[in-house]
């Protein structure tokens, strides 16, 4: 769920050196390659799937950005300043998690040993497996890839602990106590629990063949994921706003459609979960926010960079060890029941153009007012573009593919 790649743009130029607004006591003389995460997940699209093959030869590999420049040190002690001095992180981040003892777990939400006898267990069970017979292979292929990718979250905890640039912004040690490093922690306890509540009701509802689903996590898993550096520490937190809202569009478009199909527990489980990425869009969005306040020369041409740089899917490198264009056909079918789609990725683009007011912001740089206009511009293009593609694939004839989380059955990309 994650933002479209599209056609291609011309190179960022180099950050131009900007003053923050406030200062901290701090100084680093750092100098580091570090990696953008990609916090959330899953992406899908089948107009939006033709155009994400214009990108693919720069999603292919990964693009090593320069050593952080001075520009990028000051950045950086904006960041940590709102992670240690100021209490903002704790305030405005740590606040959106939810306290274990009442957070949900999936036993909350499948059958479970823990209060039933053996017979009320089958009774759960055989309760859910018919609910489940009526969702149709389609939205299977979209739920199953949504979970793969909740599943890569050991390799997005990983990025997202690269992605700070410095010290007092990652979570050096693995238990430090500032406000990053917690939130980090916090939003990957949260989010483990969707790839498990997901996967038990899969094999729970015998509709999917569990082994190439399985199979499938493991390849990608091994395989990793092709993502580019950044060329300062916003890009991460930028990133992180759009695939979480991708994330949270895609679910619950997903439980909207299984309830229409007599599935109440399937739509409950994408519900909760579309609810957790709901508040961790609001966390990565204000500090996206409150970095524009603070920089906003340096944040608006970071948003113009991760415009251009065609966002790579953390699922993009699925395989089952039998198609290697299985990303792109669970995109395709995605695109087709309109769980993501094209359209879904431009009201989200237009709607954080809107929500952090990059039209009204002033005092830029000559580089800082060309990627306003860039990325103020985008929605028009983004519109037009997938009208273009959906008209193209309205031309086309039918097509379907087998799928092997199905048991190969075929599913009708368009």
């Amino acid at each position: 769920m994650l933002a479209l790649p599209w056609a291609s743009s011309p190179p960022v130029p180099p950050p131009v050196k900007k003053k923050l607004c406030f200062s901290t006591s701090s100084s680093s003389k750092r100098t580091a390659s570090a990696t953008i995460p990609l916090v959330n997940k899953k992406h899908s699209a089948s107009s939006a799937h033709l155009l994400l093959s214009r990108g693919r030869a720069l999603m292919a590999a990964t693009v090593t950005a320069p050593a952080f420049s001075d520009d990028d040190q000051r950045k950086e002690l904006l960041l940590r300043h709102l992670g240690e001095d100021g209490g903002w992180v704790e305030e405005q981040m740590l606040s959106l998690l939810t306290p274990v003892d009442e957070a949900w777990q999936p036993a909350d939400l499948l059958p479970t040993f823990a209060a039933a006898t053996a017979e009320e267990h089958r009774t759960q069970v055989a309760e859910l497996q018919a609910r489940a017979a009526g969702v149709p292979d389609e939205l299977l292929v979209c739920l199953v890839g949504n979970m793969i990718t909740e599943e890569g979250l050991p390799a997005y905890m990983t990025m997202g602990n690269r992605a700070g640039g410095g010290a007092g912004i990652v979570d050096a040690t693995g238990c430090d106590d500032h406000g990053w490093a917690r939130w980090l922690r916090g939003w990957t306890a949260e989010e483990n629990r969707h790839g498990d509540v997901l996967n038990r009701y899969l094999y729970l509802c015998g509709r999917v063949d569990m082994r190439q689903v399985e199979t499938t996590v493991h390849h990608l898993l091994r395989r990793g994921m092709s993502m580019l550096e950044p060329s300062c520490p916003y890009h991460g937190f930028i990133y992180g706003a759009f695939q979480e809202r991708a994330t949270f569009v895609s679910h619950a478009h997903t439980g909207k459609r299984a309830a229409l199909h007599g599935d109440a527990c399937l739509a409950k489980l994408c519900g909760v979960i579309a609810a957790d990425e709901k508040r961790h869009e609001v966390a990565y969005t204000r500090v996206v926010a409150r970095s524009l306040e603070g920089d906003p020369d340096g944040v608006v041409r970071a948003l113009a960079a991760v415009m251009r740089a065609k966002v790579t899917m953390p699922g993009e490198r699925m395989t089952d060890g039998r198609d290697d264009n299985l990303f792109d056909h669970f995109s395709a079918v995605a695109q087709r029941a309109g769980v993501y789609t094209a359209a879904d990725y431009g009201d989200m683009v237009e709607h954080f153009v809107r929500r952090w007011k990059v039209a009204e912001l002033e005092g830029l740089s000559g580089e800082g007012r060309r990627a306003q206009d860039y990325v103020c511009g985008l929605p028009r293009k983004i519109r037009r573009m997938e009208e273009l593609a959906h008209d193209r694939a309205a031309q086309k004839e039918a097509q379907s593919v087998n799928i092997s989380w199905v048991f190969d059955r075929p599913v009708r990309l368009h």
